[in-house]
Parts: C-alpha cells; sequence; structure tokens
C-alpha cells in the first residue's frame, strides 16, 4: 500500500525566531498604542470630571497588580497557549464594550484591556525565554523595539484623530489588530512553551523574597528610579490630555504629542551613545533632574497653556534617557542566586506606579487643579534625584564598557 506521510513542518513544526517574537510584539503594540490616549479622552467624558478618571485608574492599578500577581499561579493548571488566547480575548471584549461608550461600559473596558496587557506580558516574555537562546536576547529584545515603533509612534496620534471622525474607529482597528495577533500566534504554534522537567521541590513565592529585597538599599534604590520614571509617564499620557481640554486647547493634542515623543525613540542608538559616555550615577541623576524641572515648569506655567504643554514634551525627552538606562540600577544591584525572584519583584513597578500616580492624583485634585499633578510628578522626579546620589561613581562603567566593545 502506498504510505502518507505527514508533512515534516507538521511533525517537527521550526521554532519561533527573533523575528516572530518581533512580529508579535509589533501587533501589540497596535493594539495599545491606538488607544493609549484615546482612553483618558473616553473616559473623562464618559464621567465628566478628573476626579473620576483618577478613582478608575486607582481600582484599576489595583486589579492589574492582583491579576499580575496571581497569573504565574494560574499558569500552573492553565495551559499557557489558551491564557495567552484568553488575553487577546480580552482586547477584544475591551474593544466591544468601549464602543458602547456608556459609562461603566467604558471603565469595564479599561479593566479588560489591562487585564489582557498583563496576561499578554506575562506569557509573551515566558515564550521568549523558552526559545531564544540567551546571547540573542539582546537582538530579541531590538526586534521588539522596532516592530513596535509604528505602533506606539503612530497609535496615539492616528487614535484621537480617528476618534472625532468616527468614536469607535480606534477601538474597531485595537479589536481586529487583537484578532489579528491571535491569528499570528496560533500559526507560530508556540503551544505551552518547551517541556520542562519537574522540579523536585515547589518555587518559592516571590513574596517571600520581600524581605531580602528591602534589606539591600541598592535594589529599593533601582526599584524606586523605575517606579518614578513611570509614574512621569502616566501623568504625561493621562493627564495631559485632560490639561488640554480644561485649558481650552484641541483635544487631540494628547495623543499628537505622545506620538511625537515616541518617534524620539528613533534616536534611540544616538541617546544610548550619550548615556555610556558618562558614569550611570551622572546618567539617571541628570535625567531625573532635567524632568523635574520641566514638569515643575510645566505646573508654574500652568496660566499659559501652550507654554506649559512644551515644557511637558520636553521633560518626556528626559523620560526616555531613563527609560533606556534607567533600569540598571536594579539589574546590576541583583544577586545571581535571586534573580528570578529578584526580577519577577520588579516587574510590578508598572502596576505600582499604575496605584500611586492615580491615587495621588485623586488627592491632589481635592485641593488643586490638574497642574498639581505635574508639581506633584516633579517632587517625584526630586526626590529620585536626591536617591540617586547614592549609587557608586564608578557603577556600570566597566559592564557599559564591555557591552559597547
Amino acid at each position: 500500500m502506498h504510505e502518507r506521510r505527514i508533512p515534516e513542518w507538521l511533525r517537527h513544526p521550526p521554532a519561533p525566531s527573533v523575528r516572530d517574537f518581533g512580529v508579535l510584539a509589533g501587533l501589540e503594540a497596535v493594539v495599545r498604542g491606538i488607544l493609549i490616549s484615546v482612553f483618558p479622552l473616553v473616559m473623562y467624558r464618559a464621567l465628566g470630571s478628573a476626579e473620576a478618571v483618577s478613582a478608575v485608574y486607582f481600582l484599576v492599578g489595583l486589579l492589574s497588580l492582583a491579576a499580575g500577581l496571581m497569573v504565574p499561579f494560574a499558569l500552573r493548571r492553565l495551559p499557557r497557549r489558551w491564557a495567552y488566547t484568553g488575553g487577546c480575548l480580552l482586547f477584544v471584549a475591551g474593544a466591544l464594550l468601549a464602543v458602547q461608550g456608556t459609562p461603566l461600559a467604558v471603565v469595564m473596558a479599561l479593566g479588560c484591556n489591562t487585564l489582557g496587557t498583563v496576561i499578554c506580558f506575562i506569557c509573551f516574555n515566558a515564550y521568549v525565554l523558552d526559545y531564544i537562546e540567551r546571547i540573542a536576547l539582546g537582538r530579541c529584545e531590538t526586534s521588539r523595539m522596532f516592530y513596535s515603533a509604528l505602533g506606539w509612534t503612530a497609535g496615539p496620534m492616528t487614535g484621537v484623530l480617528l476618534m472625532e471622525v468616527w468614536p469607535p474607529a480606534p477601538f474597531v482597528i485595537s479589536g481586529v489588530a487583537a484578532l489579528v495577533m491571535l491569528a499570528v500566534f496560533w500559526a507560530l504554534r508556540l503551544g505551552n512553551g518547551k517541556l520542562i522537567t519537574r522540579a523536585r521541590r515547589a518555587p518559592r513565592n516571590p513574596l517571600a523574597f520581600l524581605p531580602r529585597f528591602f534589606a539591600q538599599p541598592r535594589l529599593v534604590a533601582g526599584y524606586l528610579f523605575a517606579v518614578v520614571r513611570s509614574c512621569g509617564w502616566w501623568v504625561y499620557v493621562v493627564y495631559l490630555p485632560i490639561f488640554a481640554i480644561e485649558s481650552g486647547l484641541d483635544p487631540q493634542l494628547g495623543g499628537i504629542l505622545l506620538s511625537l515623543t515616541n518617534g524620539m525613540l528613533f534616536g534611540a542608538p544616538l541617546i544610548l551613545r550619550w548615556v555610556q559616555a558618562r558614569p550611570l550615577r551622572s546618567a539617571v541623576r541628570t535625567g531625573f533632574a532635567a524632568a523635574a524641572f520641566c514638569f515643575g515648569a510645566a505646573a508654574a506655567l500652568a496660566g499659559w497653556p501652550a507654554l506649559s504643554v512644551a515644557a511637558l514634551v520636553l521633560g518626556s525627552g528626559w523620560l526616555i534617557v531613563l527609560d533606556i538606562r534607567g533600569g540598571l540600577p536594579f539589574l546590576m544591584a541583583v544577586k545571581p542566586s535571586e534573580r528570578t525572584e529578584m526580577s519577577a519583584i520588579y516587574s510590578s513597578f508598572r502596576d505600582v506606579s499604575g496605584i500611586l500616580t492615580p491615587g495621588a492624583a485623586w488627592l491632589v485634585l481635592l485641593v488643586a487643579p490638574v497642574a498639581g499633578i505635574f508639581a506633584m510628578g516633579a517632587l517625584a522626579m526630586g526626590i529620585a534625584w536626591h536617591v540617586g546620589a547614592r549609587l557608586h561613581p564608578r557603577l556600570g562603567r566597566a559592564r557599559l564598557a564591555a557591552s559597547v566593545a
């Protein structure tokens, strides 16, 4: 009899490449980038006040933090491919809810989008560590940034412009992009990651390492830098559009300026060269000092909205400088034996900033206008600048020099 053989690519599918993961990251950038400046505007229009928007973002931040802590435990029982699928479908559900436009639907849409982001982020990183060799992780990160650049650069401006033409448009595009991302994911046949031999003992909960974390001042300082710069982005992304509306400026201004700021990422190699030519302590302190000055100027110039916005844009440029090298103080202080657990703690800085920023803004708005939030951001960055003085003057010099060579 004539045997029918299964094609080789079905029996042994090729391992996903750096480019494949870059494409996935690029699609996620479209899903999220087109909505990042739309959500604050939609929330403000639906809820009617900056205080209400801050309260919702605060509660959603708590949800995000809880989800981030629970996902690793859920993945012990739920296959990873279905967790990633669920994350993509949460993006779709959020888009469908947001189209309805009611206050409750918009809040639920933000919650779905946040949960989808957390789940996909954790699963994506796990797949990268499974399939990409350690020596290629730097190339994978570069590929991710390259494929994501268009979504994060054009997305915010496109979203706010389309919203004025047809309000559901950004959400429709985001939902379709999420379905495409899901289709690409299944086409790559990532499955549940590589099969790993079962450990002889259960992995320790990262929360059990919190006492070790707080006992190491260098780790605490590095974590503080990450939280503060993330808080700066929260102020820029969420409260600049609200400030523009309340000041009588174009409601689309926030999205357009965010696209302009993200376009600076294309100059990352030049920024990296500037940073590498200086001691890490100097680069970090300069970044926080300049950003603090710009955000403080934005608060002081609130009576001249155009000048205030210009100061915030300048400050966002320094936030990019901090993004490029601001995580090194923490990473260089982690002991190899604690790398996994401390990395899990470090990854929570986004969720913590997503709680602290709207929570503090909520309180500020009880006694001051939106510009008071800019002053709050300047104060936080000033504290980070002061803490940065405790970094060792030669921190990172040898390692950075080796990476350049």
